[in-house]
């Protein structure tokens, strides 16, 4: 039976992945390369000096991950939510204002495999707080405040399951 439910999550995630834009789905890819340590992003994904460029500065913004995934502060009280909320607010902005996720589906979807499924209680307050930061021209900040449904601003729980689907390059074949 877990198998199943296993095999029923991958599913689901990779619909979701499915629907995300083709814009949308190659940064994700890139940025679990670059957050994850999976691949050489470099070689993969840059297709010009000015991705290189983005690249390289998305290795030195995700260097705070690390430190993310050990300081998940508890469901209650305030204690380490500055330090957490302030990094996850840094490194959610410099994702948004690459212009390529847009929506909060797609942000949660990256960062729930970036820092683990402990992270989805503080995804949606995270999400608006970057979303709105002065660095986001006013339009991309409209719609990416929009995305969010309010279903997600409001949940009254999230789930641990950790997520089942990974998206990665895949090579193409020559024909």
């Amino acid at each position: 039976m877990a198998n199943t439910g296993m095999a029923s999550l991958a599913i689901a995630e990779l619909r979701e992945f499915a629907s995300f834009s083709p814009g949308e789905q190659r940064y994700i890819k890139r940025s679990l390369d670059v957050g994850l340590g999976r691949q050489d992003a470099f070689r993969l994904w840059a297709r010009s000096a000015d991705e290189s460029t983005s690249i390289r500065s998305q290795y030195v913004v995700y260097q705070d991950l690390k430190i993310l995934r050990q300081a998940l502060p508890g469901d209650t009280g305030f204690d380490a939510l500055e330090s957490f909320m302030g990094k996850l607010i840094r490194v959610s902005g410099f994702d948004m204002a690459q212009d390529r996720l847009a929506s909060f589906c797609a942000y949660r979807f990256l960062y729930e495999r970036l820092l683990g499924p402990e992270v989805r209680p503080w995804l949606p307050s995270a999400f608006c707080a970057a979303a709105a930061l002065p660095q986001i021209k006013p339009e991309r900040r409209k719609r990416l405040l929009q995305s969010i449904s309010e279903a997600a601003a409001t949940a009254p729980g999230w789930s641990t399951r950790a997520p089942a689907f990974f998206p990665e390059w895949v090579e193409k074949e020559a024909a």
